[in-house]
């Protein structure tokens, strides 16, 4: 098996699954019990906390909900703020490319009333400073831009965004860092909040976070308990809690060494891609996230493509898992302003540390034959 498809998810560390086994036998308490065992559960929870704000360094400044993942965190998030903060304004602005759980956070809330604002992404695949400044206002509570896109690895300036969101003070801002935590350095301390996934890192499904501002007071989704602060209510699954912390950890660790892999391997594919310009072309702008590259098939269906590479053993995706059960373009590519056969047609290949250059030899294998193979089917 050649597993190219780690944006979706990705195969977890040994660590992670030592760590959760390692709680989840030992240390199994519920952590708001006021006995021995729930003050050693409370221990590892603390423990995993601290582990997420100090791989992010902002202890000082910033707090750590665990969740179910990032489309959870996000939903807390932006709506947490939206409903808060209705009396500072009600201007909401997101791009088009993001996550399905951003995207229609944001659509759900503008079915409420709010002001909500979707900015297009252009070639370069990510919102630009100067066109976000356009859409803000006195009204703006709210920014959600991705740190990385899931699909196509474009890099957002959160440096330069954050800048022009300083300019108006009433206003948060948020970033989905899915795709860059473990991955790329990312300006953390600098953003209001940010949510990522652990099984994107090494850890296990089900496990997420969102981190934000001491200073934010969200109000909870759900009622009937004090967990997570209040934010988050319900019996903390401490064994991936704390399994998330030590995925974290690693993946921060070893960020510029399997950054320069996936580059390898990304640039290889490149060529590849290239070599052919009669059956692909390749959607992901040339400064992105070594991790993660998008192409479409120019003569061949997607779905035949992708369908034909599993049957040999060679996994990849035809557009985001969150998206894939329910649509067959890709609104991300759409967004870029790519026409629709494009989108239609995108594929979708994604690195993990585990990857090696004879995965992408088998890829490359496994495409050419599957080219020769197949008639023209658009």
């Amino acid at each position: 098996m050649v597993y190219l498809d780690n944006a979706a998810t990705s195969r977890p560390r040994e660590e992670a699954i030592r760590a959760y086994e390692e709680v989840s036998l030992e240390h199994f308490g519920n952590p708001s019990s006021v006995h021995g065992a729930g003050y050693d559960a409370e221990r590892y929870l603390r423990k995993a906390r601290d582990g997420v704000l100090s791989s992010f360094a902002v202890s000082s400044t910033h707090k750590c909900v665990f969740t179910s993942g990032a489309s959870e965190a996000n939903n807390i998030f932006i709506t947490g703020i939206a409903h808060r903060f209705h009396n500072r304004g009600n201007r909401l602005i997101t791009s088009l490319a993001e996550h399905p759980s951003v995207l229609r956070c944001f659509l759900a809330l503008k079915e409420e009333g709010y002001d909500v604002v979707l900015l297009p992404v252009g070639e370069k695949g990510a919102v630009a400073p100067e066109e976000l400044a356009k859409a803000m206002n006195d009204k703006t509570i709210l920014v959600s831009l991705m740190g990385v896109n899931n699909e196509t690895g474009a890099l957002s300036d959160l440096m330069g965004l954050r800048d022009v969101i300083r300019r108006f003070p009433k206003c948060f801002f948020h970033s989905d860092l899915t795709q860059a935590v473990g991955k790329l350095d990312e300006p953390f301390a600098l953003l209001d909040a940010f949510t990522f996934s652990g099984h994107k890192i090494g850890s296990l499904k089900g496990s997420g976070a969102l981190v934000y501002r001491k200073t934010i007071d969200l109000p909870p989704l759900l009622h009937g308990g004090e967990q997570e602060g209040g934010v988050r209510p319900g019996t903390v699954d401490v064994a991936s809690a704390y399994a998330l912390s030590v995925a974290l950890a690693l993946a921060r660790k070893e960020e510029r060494e399997n950054g320069e892999k996936a580059a390898l391997l990304r640039s290889k594919l490149v060529s590849y891609l290239l070599s052919r310009p009669d059956e692909f072309v390749i959607n992901s702008p040339f400064e992105s996230s070594p991790f993660l590259l998008s192409f479409s098939l120019l003569k061949k269906k997607a779905a035949v493509y992708v369908e034909g590479l599993s049957e040999k053993g060679i996994y990849v995706s035809s557009v985001s898992a969150c998206s894939s059960k329910r649509e067959n373009v890709s609104s991300v590519v759409l967004a870029m302003g790519l026409s629709k056969e494009r989108a239609a047609h995108a594929v979708r290949v994604s690195f993990a540390p585990y990857n090696t250059l004879e995965d992408i030899d088998a890829f490359i294998k496994a495409s050419d034959e599957l080219l020769k193979g197949l008639i023209n089917q658009r």
